[in-house]
């Protein structure tokens, strides 16, 4: 599974091959969220049309869709010269418009970046309420959120038995909540999200940055996590989250990934968007483990997970699967193109590979400048 984009908004050349998990990493504002959204795009063209058309969108040329899809002013992203290509084969969405419509089920869950500000009031917004600025994929996530909150599941949102791994429950228990319950309560006229330690009730803009953060990712991911004996929503194959870090504390980033080798035990195609190094260490560790016989317990223990057979065999699972890393870089000219960094190898001759695109080079430019002053005499 291939995408190929040339010259679309500042992303000069980005050529990325899929793995079973692929991690795209880059400085702010590098491109990642528009290739994501690319392929968003062309993988669930009907779900995207369908769901713009219904509420007011006329779509009758690819600068409306452009400006409907990722925002106002975007529709001068694609120019003359811009080439996309999905496995090789063309994608135009001027084309596209032209064809007729099938409706066919989405084949990708995408968790956006600011999350929680669809979610700002403790309540998420329908597709149809949020400004016409905002990226669809951010409006079908609030929708899905939306979806479930006026469903019949007020109650325990977290933990849930039978829709995580025991032991991954318990892993994001203690890095994010502490013991408290997230529930979906009605103490008046609307329900509300609360965070309930004993007595103590808590609603939604009192939780730290991190809860407020982590809570949307997790509901809208119950999506793809079908509890009992369902292992995946058989019309969903690929999950993409965006910065799944955001406003998480190391030990919580962990929690997130173990999560990620959940998602890849049960079958789904895994995409992450990062500006966290310890993302890219778990993704190390799998490649060095995956050659090892005792991989799976080397890789718990790095976790702290339980040792059930439940999960090691999710943990064996997870090391049989590929992995991709990609990092975008800018120019002279301020225009991005992507490295293909999947060897994360910290000895290679090519400065994009030996820091990860970034991520541990400027941790690398503190501990030299340390270590010059204490050679020096100096510290």
């Amino acid at each position: 599974m291939r995408l190929e984009v040339r010259d679309f908004a500042h992303i000069k050349h980005a050529d990325v091959e899929f793995g079973d998990l692929t991690a795209l990493v880059g400085p702010q504002a590098a491109g990642k969220s528009l290739l994501l959204q690319l392929w968003k795009l062309a993988l669930d063209w009907d779900e995207v049309v369908r769901s713009l058309r219904a509420t007011g969108y006329p779509l009758t040329n690819r600068q409306q869709l452009l400006d409907a899809y990722f925002g106002e002013g975007m529709r001068t992203a694609w120019r003359r010269t811009t080439r996309v290509r999905i496995n090789g084969e063309p994608f135009d969405p001027a084309r596209r418009l032209r064809e007729n419509q099938r409706r066919r089920a989405a084949k990708v869950f995408f968790v956006p970046a600011h999350r929680a500000l669809l979610v700002s009031e403790g309540w998420p917004l329908p597709f149809d309420r949020l400004k016409a600025d905002t990226p669809a994929v951010a409006r079908l996530f609030s929708q899905s959120l939306y979806e479930r909150f006026t469903g019949a599941e007020a109650g325990d949102l977290f933990p849930v038995e039978r829709t995580l791994k025991r032991d991954v429950r318990a892993l994001i228990d203690a890095a994010v909540f502490h013991g408290g319950k997230v529930r979906l309560q009605q103490p008046g006229l609307q329900k509300r999200l609360e965070l309930r330690h004993g007595a103590t009730e808590l609603p939604f803009m009192t939780w730290t940055a991190g809860q407020r953060e982590f809570t949307p990712l997790l509901l809208g991911l119950y999506k793809v996590l079908p509890p009992r004996m369902q292992r995946k929503d058989p019309s969903i194959d690929w999950v993409i989250i965006e910065e799944p870090e955001m406003g998480l504390h190391p030990q919580a980033i962990s929690a997130v990934m173990a999560l990620v080798l959940e998602l890849l035990w049960r079958g789904y195609r895994v995409v992450l968007s990062t500006h966290a190094p310890l993302i890219l260490d778990v993704i190390f560790a799998m490649q060095v483990l995956r050659g090892s016989k005792a991989g799976h317990r080397r890789l718990q223990q790095a976790f702290g997970l339980g040792d059930s057979q439940n999960t090691l065999g999710m943990l064996k699972a997870a090391l049989a699967k590929s992995t991709k890393t990609y990092a975008l870089g800018f120019d002279a000219l301020g225009r991005t193109s992507t490295t293909d960094i999947s060897t994360l190898d910290p000895g290679s001759d090519e400065p994009t590979v030996a820091d990860w695109g970034g991520l541990t080079g400027f941790s690398s430019r503190f501990g030299a400048a340390i270590a010059r002053a204490v050679a020096e005499g100096d510290a």
